[in-house]
């Protein structure tokens, strides 16, 4: 589906400015070097964090949008490892210093359990995870994501899932989105950046 929906797309889906959020809290790096990227897409994300000096990995399962991800570093002459990938496939035995995960709900409430299991043994001990999405409120407006409010994140959700964690930021809020044809209009986000102890 994700391919088809990248190919038939005509250009960038989601456009090729970062997630607004990242650039606002561009403080969420901290003393990273290395970055993981999670379903990073056509890498408007990736690009933007290897651009603030971050050694950054990513991956995606669409060919088409790892494509995209590759010729938009070339564009901006930053280089990023984007690898083509699901979820399942990626060797999760590496570890990185910050992990970000932006509008990756296309997972359930119970794969979702497995998702964030995933994305925490990747951060390593000290280092950070910044997800950024959609709360159920984003069914009303239809302007991204899937139509399924229990694929959405809440602040009492995403509390209990990082808890054990140095939560640095957790806001939900409404605010105007243009990102590309993919996600465009009024739209209800969350953010969490949370740091893993180190011991």
């Amino acid at each position: 589906m994700w391919e088809a929906r990248y190919a038939d797309a005509g250009g960038y889906l989601f456009g090729e400015e970062p997630a607004q959020m990242l650039v606002e809290n561009s403080w969420v790096t901290g003393s990273a070097t290395t970055c993981l990227c999670v379903a990073d897409g056509e890498g408007r994300n990736g690009v933007w964090l290897a651009g603030q000096g971050l050694a950054v990995t990513s991956f995606d399962l669409s060919p088409t949008a790892v494509e995209r991800a590759q010729a938009l570093a070339a564009k901006a002459g930053i280089r990023i490892n984007a690898n083509i990938s699901d979820w399942d496939g990626w060797d999760w035995a590496q570890s990185f210093d910050l992990v970000v995960a932006v509008f990756v709900q296309f997972m359930g409430p119970e794969e979702r359990v497995r998702q964030f299991e995933t994305l925490r043994g990747a951060v390593r001990p000290g280092g950070r995870l910044v997800l950024h999405g959609y709360t159920p409120e984003q069914i009303k407006f239809g302007t991204g994501g899937p139509p399924f409010p229990e694929n959405m994140y809440t602040p009492e959700l995403l509390s209990d899932a990082f808890g054990d964690w140095r939560i640095l930021r957790l806001a939900a809020y409404e605010r105007e989105v243009q990102e590309g044809r993919g996600h465009s209009g009024h739209s209800a986000l969350i953010d969490l950046v949370a740091e893993k102890p180190v011991v």
